[in-house]
């Protein structure tokens, strides 16, 4: 272990050696080329704030899985708190927020998502998070051999805290609580999960199936009431057509007996013709 610091801190001297000769080498060539000391200086200081800005590690990622670690090991205690559901739910969001954002993350937060979703009763998730950390190999902290920068940072601010836990006492109690329940239950809640998983599959399918049925049973009484309907208007349209036809024939018979009475009163052709011609000869 202390020759993997010693090698460590000589990597970082290194590294260290090697940006104070880039920029040396940058500077000369700045003065060589007539540019003030001044420009220089300020050069300088302007480059060492960006390397400093760049290579600082990306701690608020690293600081959202310490505070994940103490939200679950809250709810996870056993103690006679009550959570309400939606606070477990926010659990969940961050830790799979965790997983989604960080490449290679660690096993202890698949475990600890693992064991919400079991509080909450959702075991098929629950199994398939803590399936990932009981029964596979490759889920050991010891098969993690090429970290990305975020597991880099987080084991250091890791190894930090558990070798001093003063400074993070509430994070290093949670981690080792974590830690024990995956150690001591994590197989045991593996195998509660995997037993209910099936009675939630078979309630999920009962309830498909009830609303599917209620569904073809919703239909026939609305083509009922479709077909009433529908024949309600097409009983409607033809009862209308009817009176319009009764009103039609209504209404040509009073013309016609309207037309009647006023040409009862005169004579006919033939007298009329005969009167006339009567009065000419005459």
């Amino acid at each position: 272990m202390t020759d993997k610091l010693q090698k460590k801190d000589n990597f970082a001297l290194k590294e260290k050696t090697q940006y104070a000769l880039t920029f040396g080498v940058i500077a000369t060539m700045l003065v060589v080329a007539g540019f003030p000391m001044v420009v220089v200086f300020f050069f300088g200081v302007f480059a060492y704030f960006l390397w400093k800005t760049f290579s600082q590690p990306s701690q608020k990622g690293i600081r959202e899985v310490f505070e994940f670690y103490l939200v679950a090991n809250e709810i996870l205690r056993d103690d006679d708190r009550r959570w309400f559901g939606f606070e477990v739910q926010n659990a969940i969001s961050q830790g799979e927020h965790i997983l989604q954002r960080m490449h290679g993350a660690p096993p202890l937060v698949y475990f600890a998502l693992g064991a919400l979703y079991a509080k909450i009763g959702d075991h098929g998730s629950a199994v398939s998070h803590l399936a990932y950390v009981v029964e596979n190999d490759n889920a050991d902290e010891s098969t993690y051999l090429h970290p990305s920068k975020d597991l880099r940072d987080y084991v250091r601010l890791l190894r930090k805290i558990e070798r001093d836990p003063k400074e993070a006492p509430q994070n290093a109690s949670a981690i080792r609580n974590l830690e024990r329940l995956r150690r001591n239950k994590g197989s045991i809640l593996l195998e509660e999960s995997r037993s209910k998983a099936p009675a939630e599959s078979k309630a999920a399918k009962a309830l498909d199936a009830k609303k599917s049925r209620d569904s073809r049973e919703s239909e026939p009484e609305e083509s009922v009431l479709r077909t009433v309907t529908e024949s309600g208007m097409r009983d409607g349209s033809e009862e209308s057509k009817r009176s319009t036809e009764r009103t039609s024939r209504t209404s040509r018979f009073r013309r016609k007996r309207s037309d009647e009475e006023e040409f009862a009163d005169r004579k006919p052709i033939t007298e009329v013709l005969h009167d006339i011609y009567d009065k000419n000869v005459q």
